[in-house]
């Protein structure tokens, strides 16, 4: 009865393992071939488990890849959805922080994220609604804030800060070949932000008084 009770637990706590290298393995696999060239046999080699153990977590195809995408979903809302620092916290570097971590640290995503976001799947357009519905959230927060110019269009103000973050990570094999590391190295991320937050700042922030 002992050894029946030990091997239960082992077997408990291996379970949330096997699940996130499963759904691991399916998103380095889903980023990098596409959804439709993984193959359920695939994934369970690459997680280093049986396929009757990724049937049994995820049943099918379908279930690994909504799996997938809530993950990146639920990745990106956490991330994106935290509320602004107070001031004197500079909160278009703050964004542009948040964004370059995701990245740097979550390869995977942010190549499903561009694959996704250009094949038009229901995960796509899912991540990009909830994405906009916090980039509003944000920028109208901002504006109360009194960090915006009055006559700013906060509706395309969110637009268009989605199109700099989710544009350049969707073009990124076109844009590694113009810079002199991939897109995702420490030192480009860090050149894309400093870009990207001059841009938005100088187009859409007050300047401070007496300057």
């Amino acid at each position: 009865m002992v050894v029946v009770v030990a091997q239960a637990g082992r077997t408990g706590a291996e379970e949330p393992r096997n699940i996130d290298r499963i759904r691991t393995a399916a998103l380095h696999s889903f980023a990098m071939h596409g959804a439709a060239a993984t193959t359920m046999r695939g994934v369970a080699a690459a997680a280093g488990v049986s396929l009757g153990l990724v049937q049994h977590h995820f049943a099918t195809k379908a279930g690994l890849i909504k799996a997938v995408d809530e993950y990146v979903l639920r990745l990106l809302t956490a991330t994106m959805s935290q509320p602004l620092s107070e001031p004197p916290v500079d909160s278009v570097v703050e964004i542009g922080d948040r964004v370059s971590a995701l990245f740097s640290e979550n390869p995977d995503v942010a190549t499903y994220l561009g694959r996704a976001l250009v094949d038009g799947s229901p995960a796509g357009a899912r991540i990009f609604d909830t994405l906009f519905t916090v980039g509003i959230a944000r920028w109208q927060q901002r504006l109360e804030r009194g960090e915006l110019r009055p006559d700013v269009d906060i509706t395309w103000a969110a637009i268009n800060g989605l199109v700099l973050a989710l544009g350049a990570i969707s073009l990124r094999p076109h844009l590694d070949r113009h810079l002199a590391e991939p897109l995702l190295a420490p030192a480009q991320l860090q050149r894309w932000q400093r870009a990207v937050d001059t841009l938005l700042r100088e187009g859409l922030f007050r300047r401070p008084d007496g300057e």
